[in-house]
């Protein structure tokens, strides 16, 4: 529901209307029509080719599956490429959303209805007053959503990490495979976010009306935005990077501790062995078959271990 929108002279006047009643509405010099097609029918990509008269190579990238975020200029129109996100339990799921902008007319194109459309819906209707910049403001309303939504999944994304290092000096971590899933979510996070500064780049920098001077200052806002969650992904992906190797470092710190610790219990346990061991030979040695030889050796294995004892803990082996 809510799949298209009338504006005229700045106000909206009109509101989920057919589809098929587009062509009608965009005869008025002065409408500006917005409709959505999500996974559209073959009569609505017949609407976008005969009505609007869209480019028949961008119509082509618009159905013929993956397409990196990109800006196209055509003689009539704008070509437009993102890629909404959504990040949940680790993995991130992307939803492509292909955008044609002609003079009067904004047209989205979603793949599936993981991308709820409400957002951009409630942006428009905060703002009315913007709305006399035409398709330049629905355009906005769009991107800013995408980028917004960016920018949430990053930050979600680095709170995982941050709580990934911090398990990493628990007793029994294991981050191994919780770190492979955060870097596959970097991964395909930052292959959407990413090139979103040169599509905004482009609408700001690019000689053409569709941002007038009302609408410019909340492009370089949504600019910024972009920049910011690229710098952020940049830190992270570092930092996913670091996660395994500085497990293994605190794994190998256990490990020597572990030893130093064995190795100092053993010590202590061979001297009572030794020993034992000694005055255990069936031949005579000093004090033999006399009761002073067995406190003595009994003494010496008391006295001997805690010395290796007490010198092994002052060293922090024990």
């Amino acid at each position: 529901m809510g799949r298209t929108r009338l504006y005229r002279n700045g106000e909206l006047v009109d509101r989920d209307f057919p589809v098929s009643d587009v062509a009608r509405h965009l005869q008025d010099p002065s409408a500006v029509v917005w409709f959505d097609l999500c996974a559209p029918s073959q009569d609505e990509i017949g609407l976008l080719r005969d009505e609007l008269g869209l480019h028949e190579l961008a119509i082509e990238d618009a159905f013929a599956g993956r397409q990196r975020p990109k800006v196209d200029r055509y003689p009539t129109h704008l070509f437009l490429s993102v890629h909404a996100v959504r990040y949940a339990e680790h993995e991130i799921s992307t939803c492509e959303v292909d955008v044609f902008v002609t003079r009067n007319a904004l047209v989205t194109v979603r793949e599936n209805e993981s991308y709820d459309i409400a957002g951009v819906r409630r942006r428009w209707d905060s703002a009315p007053a913007l709305a006399t910049s035409g398709v330049g403001f629905l355009l906005h309303g769009l991107l800013d959503d995408v980028v917004d939504g960016h920018y949430a999944a990053a930050e979600a994304l680095d709170d995982d990490i941050e709580a990934l290092e911090d398990r990493i000096y628990e007793e029994k971590p294991h981050v191994g495979r919780k770190a492979l899933q955060l870097r596959r979510a970097l991964v395909q996070l930052r292959r959407v976010a990413l090139p979103m500064r040169e599509v905004l780049g482009s609408l700001v920098h690019r000689e053409h009306d569709l941002v007038d001077d009302v609408m410019m200052p909340y492009y370089l806002d949504v600019s910024d935005h972009a920049l910011f969650t690229a710098e952020l992904t940049e830190s992270m992906r570092e930092l996913v990077t670091n996660l395994r190797e500085a497990e293994v470092a605190v794994q190998g710190n256990r490990l020597n501790s572990i030893m130093k610790k064995v190795t100092s219990w053993a010590a202590i346990i061979a001297v009572p062995t030794a020993i034992s061991g000694y005055y255990g030979m069936n031949v005579p040695y000093p004090g033999f078959e006399q009761p002073w030889g067995f406190w003595a050796s009994t003494l010496g294995i008391f006295l001997l271990s805690y010395v290796l004892y007490a010198m092994f803990k002052r060293r922090d082996w024990l």
